[in-house]
């Protein structure tokens, strides 16, 4: 409301300073040059009669200002009718009806054109608003035209590709995607993004090109988490709730705890009528460090137990899902742990052909492997 009243006198001063001129009763600017002149006449008498100046500069002074007083004389009686062409009152009537008129009608246009019920929005939110519009705009606009000078870089591909997901350009996240693949090479993880970019192109119906691009991310690595996802969702639409509530709980039981696709998950299960498991709160089988330092409080036959059983176990479960990277170190520090040299190069061979397919995991494994001083 304190806005509106400071816009209404900002408003009524602009007005206030073109109209009140009109407002104004104007006097003939003759008459007061005429005054001015016959005082500068009396002044001249007087600085003669005092001495203060000579008859002759007297005399030249009293030209001069008699000359300008004829003229000002002149000018004074041909002002005088124009002056009086327009009468103060009409003046002062057009100031009141503009002063009057004038408000009212810009706010009657701005009523009709303008938007006086939008909320203000803050300078500061406008600009960062603006500035991620453009970075947005900005990144889009130089990736393309990079790819277009650069037409074989598969790195510009997928990093485009889930910028147009996410801003809906499917048909163009398909084309990126399959561009990436002719280019990389595929692996699990290219093809499960093909397949999701072409479930989003269907409107979130698994069409027969995206179950193809699961199937073959299955081939490739038959536990990738997206694949596995959506083909229990084909399974879904097809109609087999059976199918998909097998893959969808199967997931659910090999979950790492806290893992961000749980709820996803468990919630599909629900809706095919299947029942999420219990999160478990043990520990993921295999030995810790701390678990083989108690082992050495132990006696010797008890701690060989234990450590034979708890190793054998991690081994096991490596054995059948070794994309574990994590289990994969955990299991090489247990025989580093127990001096088993041997047992832990072998473990780390098995890993890095187990995670040769996933080029972040075997970069972790073979940090861990050279920090523990068993490459060679």
């Amino acid at each position: 409301m304190s806005l509106w009243f400071v816009f209404a006198l900002m408003t009524a001063a602009a007005i206030f300073a073109v109209l009140w001129p009109l407002g104004r009763s104007t006097q003939a600017r003759g008459g007061s040059d005429l005054a001015v002149y016959r005082d500068q006449l009396e002044e001249i008498a007087r600085d003669r009669a005092e001495g203060r100046i000579g008859e002759a500069e007297a005399d030249a002074a009293r030209t001069e200002v008699s000359r300008r007083l004829i003229a000002a004389a002149d000018a004074a009686e041909k002002e005088a009718p124009a002056s009086g062409a327009t009468p103060v009152w009409r003046r002062r009537a057009a100031a009141l009806i503009g002063l009057v008129l004038l408000p009212i009608g810009a706010s009657a246009l701005y009523l009709t054109l303008g938007s006086p019920q939008v909320p203000g929005q803050p300078l500061a939110e406008r600009r960062a608003a603006a500035q991620q519009d453009t970075s947005i705009e900005t990144l889009i606009a130089r990736v393309e035209a990079h790819l277009e000078k650069n037409p074989n870089d598969a790195r510009g591909y997928e990093v485009i590709a889930p910028v147009y997901l996410r801003m809906g350009r499917f048909a163009d996240a398909v084309n990126a995607r399959r561009k990436a693949i002719a280019l990389a090479g595929e692996s699990a993880q290219r093809q499960a993004d093909l397949g999701e970019a072409l479930a989003a192109l269907g409107n979130g119906v698994i069409t027969a090109d995206a179950k193809a691009a699961f199937e073959r991310a299955l081939e490739l690595d038959r536990n990738d988490l997206k694949a596995l996802y959506f083909i229990g969702l084909a399974a879904e639409q097809d109609g087999d709730r059976k199918k998909a509530a097998a893959i969808w709980l199967s997931m659910l039981k090999d979950a790492p705890p806290g893992a961000p696709w749980l709820p996803m998950v468990s919630e599909a299960l629900t809706r095919v009528g299947g029942v999420p498991p219990k999160v478990a709160d043990a520990k993921q089988p295999g030995p810790t460090v701390e678990d083989i330092a108690a082992a050495t409080q132990m006696s010797e036959q008890d701690r060989g137990e234990m450590v034979r059983g708890m190793v054998a176990r991690l081994a096991d479960r490596l054995k059948e899902d070794g994309s574990d990277v994590a289990g994969w170190q955990r299991l090489l520090r247990a025989y580093m742990v127990l001096g088993d040299r041997d047992k832990a190069k072998g473990a780390a061979g098995d890993a890095r052909k187990a995670l040769a397919a996933d080029p972040d995991k075997l970069r972790q494994i073979d940090e861990a492997i050279k920090s523990m001083g068993l490459e060679g």
